[in-house]
């Protein structure tokens, strides 16, 4: 490589003015990242539109094809050319940029998609003829009649064929459709009362439909009930709870699951800001806080959440493909979500997911040996009845077992509790299995309980209440930890002093640069307050609220509680596995273990009965 002699100034460079092709090819870098931006933009136009049915059409994975239908107000011919121009827009009128009641305001999307593609738009307005107009790699041409009844086709095709470099980043064409797939998810969650459909037309003819979400009617946690079966599946909605909550001036609506239905993954949560789509990492770590005493690390809670609030609380004018947003007051937020679901999840009481009872089926169920055994005698006679019961009849005491052989682990209640026990929800104890399986019957069919996981839950939430009446116990440090730190992380830092101290931590500045730790949580043993506090920081940081403490303190209980629970291997009396059984019923997520794990199984009698072809 070789340098410009050093006594020689290259010439400076000259501002110059970018011509509008180059100027919407930037823009749509920014607003069109791949073919799902594209149904993204046009399918929140439709809906700004007024549709009350949407269909999204695609081929090669949104490269070669994407075309949007709605039957909204439509565009009269003499508008289509002012729609292609940057920032003309029907939304707003520039006023009151705070005042966003709509999905799309900055006018970017269309005169984008034209510079990078070869977009065709035909509209009919009520009263005035339908009409077409076509821009290629941002050189727009004649508006000319056209055939249509009513609403809006908006048509793109070969996507970045006039930026090609762009082509080489995007990834195959089973991931840019499945992307698509989500986003039309994603928008039709958010407007229950719109029908959608999705179609891959990469093998020609009328393609097929890969989702369909008709529109729903009835009130709207209704219609978000049977919208949400449409997107996330029927088991998420029988597994999921209601959420209703409001404060100061915050409305919070939608439905989450139990702790017991979660995901291996973050692929099931939705949130909602004034019915807009987002994905905001505020809101993901108020989710992830919410759930954090019920699940463990690796697993990952579902829900559908939407965020209602005066326009002027949000800003959604953050980033041009508007999917993050910033509220003015993020703290109320953040404890309406987290205040929220937790009293929706204690509110379950000992409840657990209906996946637990079927995934236990689907692990009991018999292979297949034949064809299905044919009853043909449902009334024997008595002859046979008779004959039945000699042969179920005790047999003679039996021979000591042979030398090697252990006596089963299982023990079986001679005496029959109260009847009215069996019409609690857990049901009867009847028997423990292997000293740590309790088998309880109940009006419907059969209970499994895990004694160790479920009395875990119960010494745990029993120490919590404890720990919240008494306080935590702060120990005094002999000689105070002194921290440094920048003066911002010790202003945010003393922002949550109020908080910290209740939790045993206390801190104070000292001097510039530093602040002294002078009291930790005596539960927490000795601890190095230096490694303490970044942690605290850090997620103040990146969340605007800290649960490092709190985790803390309760992994410590969980610890304690898994210590002083009934041991596995323990034989129980029959009193003691009812009592358990009645305090599970009394106490708020006892239907999951500290980790998540369901604390019991429940069997209907008739799922049991199909496994036996009795049915």
């Amino acid at each position: 490589m070789t340098s410009p002699a050093p006594n020689i100034r290259p010439a400076p460079p000259i501002i110059r003015q970018l011509d509008e092709a180059a100027i919407n090819r930037i823009a749509a870098g920014e607003v069109v990242e791949r073919p799902a931006s594209a149904v993204k933009e046009l399918v929140e136009n439709a809906i700004d539109a007024g549709a009350r049915r949407v269909e999204v059409a695609y081929a090669q994975g949104g490269k070669g094809l994407i075309r949007v239908t709605d039957d909204g107000w439509g565009m009269a011919p003499g508008d289509l050319p002012l729609a292609l121009s940057r920032h003309a827009t029907s939304k707003i009128d520039g006023s009151d940029l705070l005042d966003i009641r709509s999905f799309g305001f900055r006018g970017e999307a269309l005169p984008s998609l034209g510079a990078v593609g070869r977009l065709t738009i035909t509209s009919r307005r009520d009263g005035a003829e339908a009409a077409r107009i076509a821009v290629t790699g941002g050189a727009a041409g004649p508006v000319t009649p056209a055939a249509l009844n009513r609403g809006t086709v908006v048509e793109l095709r070969d996507l970045f064929f006039a930026t090609p470099a762009r082509l080489k980043f995007l990834r195959s064409d089973r991931a840019e459709a499945q992307a698509i797939g989500d986003v039309v998810k994603r928008l039709a969650l958010a407007e229950p009362f719109i029908g959608f459909t999705l179609r891959d037309m990469s093998d020609g003819g009328e393609g097929r439909v890969i989702f369909r979400a008709d529109a729903q009617t009835g009130d709207l946690f209704d219609a978000l009930y049977g919208r949400v079966v449409a997107v996330m599946g029927r088991d998420f909605a029988e597994n999921a709870l209601k959420i209703e909550a409001e404060r100061e001036g915050f409305a919070l609506t939608g439905f989450a699951a139990l702790p017991t239905y979660s995901r291996g993954a973050a692929v099931a949560q939705f949130f909602f800001v004034n019915g807009r789509p987002v994905r905001d990492k505020q809101l993901i770590g108020a989710l992830r806080a919410a759930y954090m005493d019920v699940l463990s690390r690796d697993r990952h809670p579902a829900a559908a959440l939407f965020i209602d609030c005066d326009p002027h609380l949000v800003d959604v004018n953050v980033h041009p493909a508007k999917a993050e947003v910033r509220f003015r007051e993020p703290g109320i937020v953040r404890g309406l979500i987290v205040s929220a679901l937790r009293h929706a999840l204690a509110g379950a009481g000992h409840r657990a997911s209906s996946t637990v009872a079927g995934a236990t089926l689907g692990a009991m169920r018999p292979e297949p040996s034949g064809p299905p055994r044919v009853y043909q005698m449902d009334r024997p006679s008595p002859r046979a009845l008779s004959l039945s019961y000699a042969a179920q009849a005790p047999a003679a005491p039996e021979a000591p077992l042979a030398e090697g052989f252990a006596e089963p682990s299982a023990r079986f209640e001679t005496a029959a509790p109260a009847p009215e026990a069996e019409a609690l929800p857990l049901g009867a104890a009847r028997a423990q299995l292997h000293e740590n399986y309790i088998i309880a019957q109940t009006e419907r069919g059969m209970v499994i309980v895990d004694q160790h996981a479920a009395h875990e839950r119960l010494v745990y939430e029993k120490l919590k209440r404890q720990m919240a009446e008494r306080g935590i116990a702060a120990q005094a440090l002999l000689i105070p930890e002194i921290v440094e730190l920048s003066e911002g992380d010790i202003a945010r830092l003393m922002e949550h002093e109020a908080d910290l101290t209740r939790m045993g931590l206390t801190v104070e500045p000292f001097g510039p640069g530093a602040i002294a730790v002078r009291e930790t949580p005596a539960l927490l043993g000795e601890v190095d307050a230096g490694a303490l506090i970044r942690d605290i920081l850090d997620e103040l940081a990146d969340q605007g609220d800290s649960q490092t403490l709190q985790a803390r303190l309760d992994a410590i209980l969980s610890r304690v509680a898994c210590h002083g629970s009934i041991r596995s291997g323990r034989r129980m009396r029959a009193d003691e596995m009812n009592a358990l059984l009645r305090e599970m019923e009394a106490t708020p997520l006892s239907g999951q273990c500290n980790h998540g794990r369901p604390t019991y199984v429940e069997l209907k009698l008739s799922d049991i009965e199909r496994l036996f072809g009795r049915t």
